[in-house]
């Protein structure tokens, strides 16, 4: 076939997490509960940081931004993924599995940016704090989050780019439980050796770049903090080991499933729901229990809106 799109695929079929209805029932219990959990406490968050005064600045700023890229992360695929659950058929449209992509990739962009903003607020808190004010400026702090979306939706789009003019004309299985990009472009009807080539070492040098330059600005921290150690050192490093955790929720999966030479379907499954479902929840709660502020400030965030809601 030539290279126009000749697709006559108009859905496609998940085979699912598993074929065993007592664990999916399992899963379907444990992914609503932290579907739920994950969406109250990432907007409880974004709520917080955005009407206390007390927590207006870059550090909670970058924060609420990355609670409200988990918001769409755990939405993007979960609620599909848990609706199916219920189904013994399950499908998606054409146009949901190339939206789903779409967002996908934007979450992903935008949250590796994101992650990488927080870790240059850390660096400039505790290696410059004396200029901090000046360097870490509300302007300064617009521009990195414009920067992350900016930069998301251009990776993302970049993506889709290989995939929207290819030709779709029979198999239509996916064996995973929402649109993956590799898998997709091994259905088409033809030849996509270069293009899988290009979409894994596209992803595995944005990945890798991110989370070495991520570890090695980490690294100096805490090096700094161990040279320069003093009465708030231990705030520092307590505040520094839940950026570094979430760093290695959010980049060890992506890693493995674009990277990992010899691919393995119920690993790559396992992992792909660890980053939809698991991730955005605890983000929240690494970050909160972590951090005094923001617990003190999340108990007065609820107390407003009980108050609010008895008075409505």
């Amino acid at each position: 076939m030539d290279g126009g799109n000749h697709s006559v695929v108009s859905e496609f079929v998940f085979l699912g997490l598993t074929h065993s209805w007592e664990i999916q029932l399992v899963l379907m219990v444990f992914s609503s509960v932290l579907y739920v959990a994950s969406m109250t406490g990432n907007i409880l968050i974004v709520f917080s940081v955005t009407i206390d005064a007390h927590l207006h600045s870059p550090m909670y700023f970058f924060l609420a931004n990355l609670s409200f890229i988990d918001l769409g992360a755990c939405s993007v695929a979960s609620p599909k993924m848990i609706y199916d659950l219920y189904r013994e058929h399950k499908v998606i449209s054409f146009g949901g599995c190339i939206a789903q992509i779409f967002f996908i990739h934007v979450v992903g962009g935008v949250e590796m940016v994101l992650l990488m903003a927080m870790a240059f607020d850390r660096y400039v808190a505790i290696c410059k704090p004396l200029h901090y004010l000046t360097i870490m400026s509300q302007r300064v702090c617009i521009l990195f989050t414009a920067a992350a979306w900016a930069l998301g939706i251009t990776h993302s789009v970049f993506q889709l780019a290989f995939v929207v003019n290819l030709p779709f004309c029979g198999p239509n299985v996916l064996d995973s439980f929402y649109c993956d990009l590799p898998r997709l472009l091994r259905l088409a009807c033809t030849d996509t050796y270069r293009l899988e080539f290009i979409v894994f070492a596209n992803n595995g040098v944005i990945c890798f770049v991110s989370f070495f330059a991520l570890l090695i600005g980490y690294i100096v921290i805490l090096f700094t903090v161990w040279k320069y150690s003093s009465g708030g050192s231990s705030k520092a490093l307590s505040t520094l080991s839940a950026h570094i955790t979430v760093v290695l929720l959010v980049f060890v999966p992506i890693i493995f499933i674009y990277t990992w030479p010899h691919p393995n379907s119920q690993m790559d499954k396992f992992l792909a729901l660890s980053d939809a479902v698991l991730t955005p929840f605890l983000n929240p709660v690494i970050y909160t229990f972590r951090n005094k502020e923001m617990k003190a400030s999340m108990k007065r965030s609820v107390r407003r809106l009980v108050i609010f809601r008895k008075i409505s």
